[in-house]
């Protein structure tokens, strides 16, 4: 099977009033830059990564420019040492100069990585779960470019990794029975007042949700008003967390942190600038045991090594859909095993492929059941939407990744 046809899709939905807002995105139009690649057999393979709307043109125009070198490609053969055709892609000797590894172009990357993955799990007839588990350790390692990381893991370790991981792999396999857990965003968007964050709140609890996650990073008085209302709603067993989505500089994060300890948070996500690691590293010390979660924008596996190595962040929150793609996102998880670090996903696309990849995690690498962010707001569009219920993302069977849009 060869790849004979690269074309893209420029999607973007528009929310409901209040809907995904956040300290920072005022007024987002959730957006995929969509990879669509066709083999000669007329199967298609459907990547996507997530934009705000405005933007999202430029990563389409990239996504043809680096995609057009798959042309030609049998697919087999490139998913065998997909590593290597990752790091070709990414090394681009003139696009790469745009990022590199970073911003519109390797967001075009994701997309590209993300198709890639979805086309192989359908030519395999196979959910992508069970396409990845259904590898060797050295053929996963082939999948994962390893390049800058080989001071704190090698190909060799990676290998190490996913066999000793071998032993218990069926009994954590008991996960594809009961779902993998979900944890609520939808509730507490920055842009809801104290009436719909507590309406949303009984809402969720009785779809079955007992965890939670608030927006917060406006005036502090306000934040913490409403992480109380959040508490006293969900009541002092359910999980919550804030997130500050970069807004506050360091030594507005250590106050707005010591003040909104008092609601117990499970962790504190983005507190400031994703590029400011000592921040970072300064913050951890400052309001521990409180948690520092990291992910959403940090763009790919060497900056992840930056902070694991700090000490930095107790939770990983990788998205394939911001990351290189799968590969980049399974380089990063593995990461995460070395360093004992729990990985949670953050959910850019509404939870659709990384349903697949945490399943994955937890089945192969061993990584806590923890929880998946759980987004509605674009299920209307996919052709096999993410399928939620009693709290738990229930396991997708559908050949590919679940992320063909209607």
């Amino acid at each position: 099977m060869h790849i004979q046809k690269v074309a893209t899709r420029d999607a973007r939905y528009e929310l409901e009033a209040g809907a995904g807002t956040d300290a920072v995105h005022s007024a987002p139009i959730y957006s995929f830059a969509v990879s669509q690649l066709t083999s000669d057999s007329g199967l298609q393979g459907t990547g996507l990564v997530l934009t705000l709307g405005q933007g999202n043109e430029l990563v389409c125009s990239a996504i043809e420019m680096l995609a057009e070198q798959l042309v030609g490609r049998e697919l087999e053969e490139l998913m065998a040492n997909f590593g290597e055709a990752f790091r070709v892609l990414a090394d681009h000797p003139k696009l790469r100069w745009l990022g590199p590894h970073k911003g519109v172009v390797h967001l075009a990357l994701a997309s590209i990585t993300n198709a890639c993955f979805d086309l192989w799990a359908k030519s395999r007839k196979q959910p992508l779960w069970n396409a990845l588990l259904s590898l060797n350790a050295a053929e996963i390692a082939n999948l994962l470019d390893l390049s800058y990381l080989e001071d704190v893991i090698d190909r060799q370790q990676v290998v190490a990794i996913l066999e000793e991981k071998l032993a218990g792999r069926e009994m954590r396999s008991s996960i594809l029975k009961t779902g993998y857990p979900g944890y609520d965003t939808s509730v507490g968007w920055y842009g809801y007042d104290d009436r719909r964050l507590s309406e949303n709140l009984r809402r969720s609890v009785d779809q079955g949700f007992t965890a939670f996650k608030l927006k917060v990073g406006g005036a502090l008085d306000v934040d913490v008003r409403r992480a109380h209302v959040l508490r006293e709603v969900a009541g002092p067993g359910a999980t919550i967390m804030l997130d500050a989505n970069q807004q506050w500089s360091l030594p507005k994060a250590i106050t707005a942190c010591r003040e909104l300890a008092s609601v117990r948070p499970y962790w504190i996500e983005e507190p400031t600038h994703p590029d400011d690691i000592v921040a970072h590293t300064k913050l951890a010390a400052e309001i521990e045991p409180l948690s520092i979660a990291i992910g959403e924008h940090v763009p790919n596996r060497v900056v992840f090594k930056n902070y694991l190595e700090a000490g930095a962040v107790k939770f990983l929150q990788p998205d394939c859909t911001r990351l290189g793609g799968v590969s980049e996102f399974l380089t990063v998880s593995l990461l995460g095993c070395k360093y004992n670090v729990p990985v949670v996903p953050h959910v850019g696309d509404m939870g659709q492929i990384h349903q697949h990849l945490a399943l994955f995690n937890h089945i192969a690498l061993g990584l806590p059941e923890v929880f998946l962010e759980h987004i509605p707001h674009l299920r209307s569009h996919f052709v096999t939407p993410a399928s939620v219920s009693g709290g738990r993302y229930r396991t997708p069977q559908e050949p590919g990744s679940s992320s063909d849009l209607l």
